[in-house]
């Protein structure tokens, strides 16, 4: 499982959930499984984690990762059921399509993770591009 995070979007490859940067100058975030809730980047972050943990399929109470979706969940104001019926479903919020171009990722960055996660960090610049690997 990957996330990669930019300055203003995130993506998975196991989910089609995505976060990106609200407008305005607060640098606040929206994620798409949770529709009209603005949070900071860390909470975006956490909920990104849980979407792409649920998106493994088949998360339940008694799964050796229930603590994991438990706690995720309450960051988030939910129960880990309720966090499991949001984030199960397609993304219906935001538009993929509206998000920036990613083709101008500069400095990117693998980080791996223990629980078989791993998070890409990118900073984006203009006028300059390098191949992304």
């Amino acid at each position: 499982m990957t996330l990669t995070i930019n300055d203003t979007t995130m993506t998975s490859d196991q989910t089609a959930h995505t976060a990106r940067q609200a407008p305005g100058p607060q640098h606040r975030w929206e994620v798409s499984w949770l529709p009209g809730q603005i949070l900071d980047r860390n909470t975006a972050i956490t909920a990104m984690i849980l979407a792409d943990t649920i998106a493994e399929g088949d998360i339940r109470e008694g799964h050796r990762l229930w603590p994991h979706i438990q706690g995720w969940a309450a960051e988030l104001g939910l129960t880990g059921p309720e966090a499991i019926a949001q984030a199960s479903p397609p993304p219906r919020h935001l538009d993929p399509q509206q998000e920036p171009a990613r083709d101008g990722q500069i400095g990117r960055q693998l980080i791996d993770q223990p629980a078989r996660h791993s998070i890409q960090i990118g900073k984006q610049q203009r006028g300059t591009r390098r191949p992304t690997a």
